[in-house]
């Protein structure tokens, strides 16, 4: 059996933060209820709902767990407290995360009375067999890596006559490991790629203020889904609230559907989403794309290993929608092959690649293609874009590819991030626009093309609007602020492998 505190109340919290709060008195509840404790029979029907998911709590008190048992083992060493919320008006019990613990260097009274915002993790370890238990009960501080952000509904302004981003969000953990030129991200060890999809989603509702209950469709592409058979854009719908929710039954009304095409499984959604929202009559005013993986490699000293001096962590989201648009869909082009270049066959951990047939006829085959026929198709010249995003497997590629093209520095460079994070997979040429799209003027072409094993590429022009600038303002975990912080924590080889696995 499983004896830390963190399991009680995990029967009735689910994944994400929420209780209940009198219409009468006011009191709040950490848990739904369906009467107040205070005012009896005359709060039925009278109660509200709570949500905590996006508040910012203070850490009241807290301990270190030492040596945790059974389930909770691989977390290590943890902290251990109770959370407010509201003034004191509601505390919960919770594990600070993010922490990577040296006793000798604990002072446990530093961390108290400190700002802390929910996090969406892994709950424990389980076997192979199991359904991976996550919720929201775990908080990393509000005042480091991870600011508070609010989320606000704002109501649209404008609607376009062409469909595009309405906001976005990317996430990648504090943690890097740093080895020559390049920095890799490292998830902790409760992270996995469900959690980035939903970190990453919150930063788009953020950013866009769209009404989650609007979102009628997610996608979510990965090809590091912890389940063989089962999807994660379910998971990401619930905790995220997305599409109609019946108080009582807890079904959303959202469609929900993961995709797998290597790392174009987000960008290929990209056309659907916007397509989606732009059919006359439909009931979806926004789409939500994630790209999101914990990208796997063997171990340097097994066959294959050296993938692992590439592969990252992290996720990416987009909303689509016609309303406050920042970045209009001017057109698009994918082409296909079958190219077997990398793969990684079922009931096996980690993935192989080709060797020599990753270069020529896969990546840039198919990158030039698109990025040609794109062009072509807009009748575009090279002075005509103002920014360039390829996919960004490696420090090399995505160069070369930009040079082959015509491309100039000042035209790709800025949306290069691969070493910084490493290669994200489904998260990283997305990774690459939104870096753009953080700096980007109104009126700007910004051409992205991806590239997924197997193979393929999909290469969209997005015009910028004026709307940019005013909806920069909502977004404080941006690219740079993950690239560019004084929090981040590195770690050896070894340790980077053991919060790899994960729990």
């Amino acid at each position: 059996m499983s004896s830390e505190p963190i399991e009680r109340r995990v029967s009735y919290i689910g994944d994400r933060l929420r209780g209940s709060q009198c219409g009468i008195c006011g009191k709040e509840y950490f848990r739904t209820r369906y009467y107040c404790g205070a005012c009896g029979r005359r709060s039925f029907g009278k109660m509200k709902d709570a949500d905590f998911f996006y508040e910012k709590g203070t850490l009241e008190v807290c301990t270190l767990v030492k040596k945790p048992t059974n389930k909770f083992t691989k977390l290590g060493p943890y902290v251990y407290g109770i959370v407010s919320f509201h003034n004191g008006k509601v505390r919960v019990p919770g594990r600070l995360t993010d922490c990577i613990l040296k006793e000798e260097e604990m002072d446990l009274s530093s961390f108290e009375d400190r700002g802390v915002v929910p996090r969406f993790r892994r709950r424990c370890a389980v076997q192979q067999s199991d359904i991976v238990p996550t919720i929201s009960l775990a908080f990393t501080f509000a005042d480091e890596y991870y600011p508070h952000q609010k989320h606000e509904i704002v109501k649209p302004k404008k609607e376009y006559e062409t469909p595009g981003i309405a906001g976005y969000g990317v996430y990648v953990p504090k943690f890097r490991i740093k080895e020559g030129r390049m920095e890799r991200s490292v998830p902790f060890t409760d992270e996995d790629a469900i959690t980035a999809a939903v970190e990453a989603g919150k930063m788009a509702l953020i950013h866009s203020g769209a009404d989650p209950s609007l979102v009628g469709k997610v996608y979510v592409g990965s090809e590091s889904n912890p389940y063989a058979v089962k999807p994660i854009a379910s998971k990401v719908a619930q905790v995220l609230k997305l599409g109609e929710e019946e108080r009582m039954d807890g079904v959303q009304g959202v469609d929900a559907i993961d995709t797998e095409f290597a790392c174009k499984a987000a960008t290929s959604m990209f056309k659907d989403a916007a397509a989606l929202v732009y059919y006359p009559g439909t009931p979806t005013p926004y789409a939500m794309v994630t790209g999101t993986d914990n990208s796997q490699a063997a171990p340097r000293e097994e066959l294959g290993g050296e993938l692992d001096f590439f592969v990252g962590y992290g996720g990416s989201a987009f909303i689509f929608g016609m309303h406050d648009v920042i970045a209009e869909l001017e057109g698009w082009y994918s082409c296909t092959s079958d190219t077997p270049d990398f793969w990684r066959r079922n009931l096996e951990s980690y993935p192989r690649h080709g060797g020599r047939f990753t270069g020529e006829p896969a990546y840039f085959k198919h990158v030039v293609k698109a990025t040609k026929k794109l062009m072509e198709k807009l009748k575009l010249q090279l002075s005509d874009i103002d920014y360039f995003v390829p996919h960004q497997p490696n420090l090399g590629f995505p160069i070369k590819v930009a040079r082959a093209l015509g491309f100039k520095e000042e035209q790709y460079m800025p949306s290069l991030q691969v070493a910084k994070f490493g290669n994200t997979y489904s998260g990283a040429s997305p990774i690459g626009l939104a870096a753009v799209l953080d700096i980007a003027k109104p009126d700007e072409r910004v051409v992205i093309v991806s590239y997924g094993s197997g193979a393929g590429s999909d290469a969209y022009s997005l015009v910028t609007t004026s709307q940019i600038k005013e909806k920069r303002q909502r977004q404080k975990f941006t690219v740079q602020h993950q690239v560019k912080n004084s929090y981040l924590e590195y770690v050896d080889y070894n340790t980077y492998r053991r919060l790899k696995l994960g729990l």
